[in-house]
């Protein structure tokens, strides 16, 4: 199971990102999640968010770069080492994280993790979290109805 992310490539200058959220805005696209990663002439806003259409169509309309990735989302358990299982299964299976971001799903009772993972491996991935008892999120999660 993966959640679609759009990752969007933003110029690093005043009024980049103000504008993307603008855009997203006004065509009734809600975030969900999201990770910016900056270097000195651009940046990669990642985003989850509630209607990837809706906010595909607004970004090209506005001709704004972007690229959807797959991404795993997986169920942290709130209290100390819940990050540490995922890591360690994965770690100890020999798969790699391209990168991750978290956000708080439910507070007080579970985080979210966002691991990109490569196609090769990102459905060995599911199948060991999933066995070793971690609950893998699906865009019904991130997003409720």
């Amino acid at each position: 199971m993966t959640v679609n992310q759009l990752s969007v490539f933003v110029e690093n200058r005043q009024g980049a990102l103000s504008r993307i959220a603008d855009i997203l805005a006004l065509a009734g696209v809600d975030i969900r999640a999201m990770s910016l990663a900056e270097t000195q002439n651009f940046g990669v806003l990642r985003l989850i968010v509630n209607n990837t259409k809706a906010a595909e169509a607004a970004l090209k309309k506005n001709n704004i770069v972007f690229h959807i990735t797959q991404v795993v989302a997986a169920a942290v358990e709130d209290r100390p080492g819940g990050l540490a299982k995922i890591l360690r299964i994965l770690s100890e299976n020999g798969i790699d994280i391209l990168y991750m971001y978290a956000f708080v799903a439910a507070p007080g009772n579970y985080a979210a993790v966002v691991l990109r993972i490569s196609s090769t491996v990102r459905e060995r991935a599911v199948t060991l979290l999933s066995e070793a008892g971690i609950r893998i999120l699906g865009g019904e999660d991130i997003v409720p109805k």
